[in-house]
């Protein structure tokens, strides 16, 4: 990382992978990091998760993207440098940083820790506008990255730096509404799909000790389920064990990516249970009221956590040992891993060893 004089200020030249355009391959991409300021961290980027959410963004499927774009929102890193009134990280120290790096921090939500939600709109990782510079954030797919310190997370001892990249999102878009509707012993856990993010759903609940079951449209999935540390597994077409499972969930957290029906899973839930959809960003299938009426259940959403939670995710899967299974891939292999995952090709998450990054 190599700093150049730049309007009288100093910035950082680095490089990594970009979308140029709607629909082009990701490709080697030269740019430069905005300068140090007095409360930024400087990190090189050790391991980059990938997440369904590159793919969408680089291929513009919600229509806010803008190019050229470096994608990746699950970082993994070490130290290299920081700010003059940076207090809480120092050179060589593992750290990470997940979906955001910025937010307004004096909103009703930021000052109780949910940055996520921020009145003013948080600056996502990659693609969206610096607060000062106003120009726009690219993220993890590349050598180093500059990050207030507020938003720099540490990453505690024993947790694997190889397989931690995906807790930043995956891991925190699940762990936020188990915490958020208080899942613990005896809570009763429903999972939609099992893929990147069913599978920590499954890992992250079992490990709160909840009873978990994985929903699924065949049994071809049992086995790996109850690997993961389900209890059952839920054939979803199968009308009489539907039947059977009738009010037997708290929770259900749907982590179908695309537009589906829920209807069949809302008699599932007991009274004042909740299904929460952290998979699908868009329409779904007209739902029918009948089954939240009855049974004052509801439907809810759910985005990642803040950083107090996202801190507080981190240090209890180094606690309980729980990590994402992860395929580890090179940089020059993003095309091909973004065409996997559209096919489902992945078990469960890919994670880029940034080491292969070379200019």
């Amino acid at each position: 990382m190599s700093a150049t004089n730049t309007m009288a200020t100093f910035r950082y030249k680095t490089f990594g992978y970009a979308a140029q355009s709607v629909g082009a391959r990701l490709t080697p991409f030269s740019f430069e990091r905005r300068a140090l300021r007095p409360n930024d961290v400087a990190m090189e980027i050790l391991y980059c998760g990938v997440c369904h959410s590159d793919l969408h963004w680089a291929r513009n499927d919600w229509g806010w993207s803008a190019y050229p774009v470096v994608p990746g929102h699950e970082i993994i890193g070490r130290v290299i440098e920081v700010g003059s009134e940076v207090t809480r990280f120092k050179a060589d120290d593992h750290v990470a940083v997940g979906c955001m790096v910025d937010s307004c921090q004096h909103c009703d939500q930021c000052r109780k820790g949910e940055e996520q939600l921020c009145r003013e709109g948080n600056t996502l990782t990659y693609g969206s506008p610096d607060r000062i510079t106003q120009e726009m954030t690219q993220g993890g797919y590349s050598k180093h990255v500059v990050v207030r310190q507020e938003f720099v997370l540490r990453v505690p001892e024993g947790l694997d730096l190889a397989r931690a990249a995906p807790l930043l999102c995956a891991g925190i878009t699940t762990y936020s509404p188990l915490r958020t509707w208080g899942v613990g012993p005896g809570s009763r856990v429903g999972v939609i799909g099992l893929g990147g993010l069913g599978h920590m759903a499954v890992k992250l609940a079992s490990g709160l000790g909840a009873h978990v079951t994985v929903m699924s449209r065949t049994p071809d999935k049992e086995a790996d389920a109850l690997a993961l540390g389900a209890d059952r597994l839920l054939v979803s077409t199968d009308p009489d064990a539907m039947a059977q499972a009738a009010n037997s969930f708290d929770l259900i957290i749907d982590t179908v990516p695309t537009k589906h029906d829920i209807n069949p899973y809302m008699p599932l839930l007991d009274v004042d249970g909740t299904l929460v959809i952290v998979g699908q960003l868009g329409n779904l299938s007209e739902p029918s009221t009948v089954p939240l009426m009855l049974g004052r259940r509801r439907v809810a959403g759910s985005p990642i956590g803040g950083i107090a939670q996202t801190q507080e995710l981190l240090d209890f899967c180094a606690r309980q040992n729980i990590l994402p299974e992860c395929e580890t891939i090179r940089m020059d292999q993003i095309n091909e891993a973004f065409e996997r995952m559209e096919r489902a090709d992945v078990r469960y998450r890919f994670v880029i060893d940034m080491a292969s990054l070379t200019a």
